[in-house]
């Protein structure tokens, strides 16, 4: 299969080129600085341009990308760079797929749990509401934006990812320290849940979705065991042998992270209800061999 991968050197992208690689597939790369091989297409989302002609033929398109929401602090300008990264790249590839002569059969983007806003304890299947707040409307922006591709007759799926556990990832380097000194913890009160995925199982499914034709749409792409942040907190203690004995309150959160704590402290609890239909086994279902995973 010719798979062409926007985002192709980032946490995800980087593991899927090297695992469909090594299933056999031939990548193309989407890249925005001058092609230095035959494997490199250029674009520009921001100008709105891409090299068409380099799209024809290929059999798969995978859309990773947007800029980090844990970057920098949130201001107006670093919530609009948040939001046009994802909708207007995904736009541009959508149209661009819709207009070509030999299409792709299958374009798969990612997407983001972002989109069901806290939801507290609700168990959050694909059919669920979109939430409250930015990165919820964001979200459904981006997920809007692939709708030429799918007009077209093109099979579109849009990867909603939970928290992706990956050594590669800020998420343990970020959360590793207070604990080695002792002074790890809750989140608040802890119930809110999280809703996680191993980086294995990230790649298993986005190249799960290229060969399933039952997948399209809205897909959950989290383990189908979420946790509760406490539940996180104590199975990251057991694994370092360190206490868990403080809480982080909300108030200081949001003086360290302004208003980027709202998506932090959010509760969703995503079934991966589609996935499972379609066949997809997880290699990593628990969160304490997914945590051990990462950490070694």
């Amino acid at each position: 299969m010719k798979v062409l991968v926007a985002g192709s050197s980032g946490l995800i992208g980087t593991p899927l080129v090297e695992r469909l690689l090594g299933g056999g597939h031939e990548v193309a790369r989407l890249v925005r600085r001058a092609p230095v091989g035959s494997d490199e297409v250029r674009w520009d989302p921001a100008a709105g341009s891409i090299d068409a002609t380099k799209l024809e033929g290929m059999d798969a398109v995978i859309h990773l990308g947007g800029a980090s929401i844990a970057a920098k602090r949130w201001n107006a300008a670093y919530k609009a760079e948040i939001r046009n990264s994802r909708v207007d790249s995904a736009r541009l590839l959508s149209e661009t797929l819709a207009r070509l002569d030999t299409p792709p059969s299958v374009f798969v983007c990612a997407s983001a749990l972002g989109y069901y806003g806290d939801r507290a304890d609700e168990t959050l299947t694909e059919n669920a509401p979109q939430g409250d707040g930015f990165m919820a409307e964001a979200t459904a922006e981006w997920e809007a934006a692939t709708a030429p591709a799918a007009q077209a007759g093109i099979r579109v799926c849009n990867m909603r990812i939970g928290i992706v556990l990956s050594g590669a990832g800020d998420l343990p380097k970020r959360m590793l320290l207070p604990f080695k000194l002792g002074l790890g913890g809750k989140l608040g009160s802890g119930k809110q849940y999280m809703s996680w995925i191993h980086i294995d199982d990230v790649v298993g499914a986005f190249i799960h979705a290229l060969d399933a034709p039952t997948l399209q749409g809205a897909i959950n792409l989290a383990a189908p065991n979420p946790v509760t942040n406490a539940e996180f907190t104590q199975a990251l203690a057991r694994i370092l042998s360190r206490p868990a004995l403080f809480t982080v309150p909300y108030f200081a959160l949001q003086i360290a992270m302004g208003e980027m704590a709202q998506v932090v402290m959010a509760s969703t609890r995503l079934n991966p209800q589609r996935l499972l239909e379609s066949g997809y086994a997880f290699q990593w279902q628990t969160i304490e061999p997914a945590l051990q995973d990462t950490l070694t």
